[in-house]
């Protein structure tokens, strides 16, 4: 296991992480633009991507606050958790359109299922039930993701979901057919 990063700032103070971005985060203020409310995103639209910190949704897409749901995990996998949150999403604030993005060089990619398991078992004792959704192809997993969501009985709203590839390199955005 790795120990928290230390970030050494003027005058010897050492701040863990959590406490650079608490200290960025008061500098900031009230600086955000777009529209803080109500929790229904003014786009109407589910952004469902990759826990990867190389990928800045708001960036990417050049979204203001308000404007979407966007929701992250490994792999940006639809997962049983993702449906909750998509179904909730549409259901009770007011979504319509779904957007799932994977991305290039993910560390899904460098895991198998069971090697990964066998990994957590040797280490806890117990193995997870959860699956890990390691993947290949990320061009694959993307269409899978996108069946998921169409195929759910809890997402009323699936004429209107697709899915991309981001290349971490070039920005670059291709849709997964």
């Amino acid at each position: 296991m790795s120990t928290c990063r230390t970030i050494h700032v003027p005058g010897g103070v050492t701040l863990t992480a959590i406490d650079e971005l608490l200290r960025r985060n008061s500098e900031l203020g009230d600086e955000l633009r777009g529209d803080r409310s109500t929790p229904e995103p003014s786009l109407h639209v589910a952004i469902l991507t990759c826990m990867d910190a190389r990928i800045r949704v708001f960036e990417i897409f050049g979204l203001l606050q308000g404007e979407a749901h966007v929701l992250r995990n490994a792999g940006g996998i639809v997962t049983d958790d993702m449906v909750r949150s998509l179904a909730l999403s549409q259901r009770k604030l007011g979504t319509r359109e779904v957007l799932i993005v994977q991305h290039t060089t993910c560390g899904l990619n460098l895991v198998t299922e069971d090697g990964f398991k066998d990994e957590l078992e040797a280490d806890t004792g117990l193995r997870p039930t959860w699956a890990v959704e390691a993947f290949r192809d990320v061009n694959d997993s993307v269409r899978q993701s996108v069946e998921r969501v169409k195929r759910s009985p809890f997402v009323p709203y699936t004429d209107k979901v697709r899915g991309f590839v981001y290349d971490v390199h070039t920005g670059k955005l291709t849709e997964a057919e």
